[in-house]
């Protein structure tokens, strides 16, 4: 039996498809039945509740040998980092209790640094406390970031004919579709061909800048001359406030996008056939241009 948290989200769900394909026994942990419907079709088991609930998550992994584990996202959380390690320190003491012997875990690029790289200090925490787990076998994956956060511009470029960010226009940076992390993981959850502690960066296709990106999406919405503009960190700030995102999570954001155009966040990581993953930008602007013309 498998277990998978956030199993109805972009990573989630396309491992929990591949494993019932697969014809493994898969429980998915859901807030939402209705979400959960397309897998309870297949064959899934359903366990409804919220992930940072220690009953719940105990209940989720009792009686499972892996589990697919992600923090759920709070973005209005008052203190973000605070609910990150809640999190991880109830899945701990769930896999400690419950037994469960392997582990794929969702971290990110980043969390291999010490420095403040907000909002995946809590992923640096994760691993830390999982690495404390006797006979607990983990990997880590660090997936560089999600070309889905990109759709976040479509309404920038309809209100403002632009795309920006505080992320420098010339930085080259990985960024990686989640359906390619989705089937890394199921493969790796399938074999369970993992053991100790280890971790594995997936950096997608290549490295980009976004003064790339914006010629690529804006030839992909019949806007050829589409630019992007370097924000300040305020702007950024004042934006997610609007949208109901938390001081907390805002100011994490930031810190993130700084250690982003200082390099930091990219230390120690390697572009090899492991953690090249395949999904272009390309490929990807198909479906930004799908949503965008919706």
């Amino acid at each position: 039996m498998y277990v998978i948290t956030g199993a109805t989200g972009n990573t989630g769900k396309i491992i929990a498809e591949k494993l019932l394909d697969d014809g493994k026994e898969v429980r998915i942990l859901s807030r939402s039945e209705e979400k959960a419907k397309d897998l309870l079709a297949k064959g899934a088991e359903l366990l409804l509740g919220s992930p940072d609930n220690i009953d719940t998550i105990l209940k989720a992994f009792t009686g499972t040998e892996a589990a697919y584990i992600l923090i759920p996202p709070d973005y209005s959380n008052k203190d973000f980092y605070a609910y990150q390690k809640h999190c991880v320190d109830i899945f701990a003491e769930a896999i400690e209790k419950s037994g469960i012997k392997y582990v794929v875990a969702l971290s990110s690029i980043g969390a291999q640094s010490k420095e403040n790289t907000g909002v995946v200090n809590g992923l640096h925490y994760m691993e830390q406390k999982f690495n404390g787990i006797s006979n607990l076998n983990v990997l880590y994956l660090r997936p560089a970031y999600f070309m889905e956060n990109m759709l976040a511009q479509i309404p920038v470029i309809k209100q403002n004919g632009i795309m920006g960010s505080p992320v420098k226009p010339d930085l080259k940076f990985s960024t990686i579709a989640s359906k390619d992390i989705g089937e890394y993981a199921a493969k790796r959850l399938s074999a369970l061909d993992f053991k100790g502690k280890s971790s594995q960066f997936l950096l997608g296709e290549r490295d980009v800048t976004y003064n790339e990106i914006a010629k690529i999406f804006g030839k992909a919405i019949g806007k050829p001359g589409l630019q992007y503009v370097e924000f300040p960190y305020e702007g950024l700030k004042k934006a997610l406030l609007e949208i109901g995102a938390s001081e907390s999570l805002a100011d994490n954001m930031n810190q993130l996008i700084k250690v982003m155009n200082n390099g930091v966040i990219k230390e120690g990581v390697v572009r090899d056939a492991k953690s090249t993953t395949p999904t272009s930008i390309e490929e990807f602007a198909k479906t930004f241009a799908r949503l965008y013309n919706m």
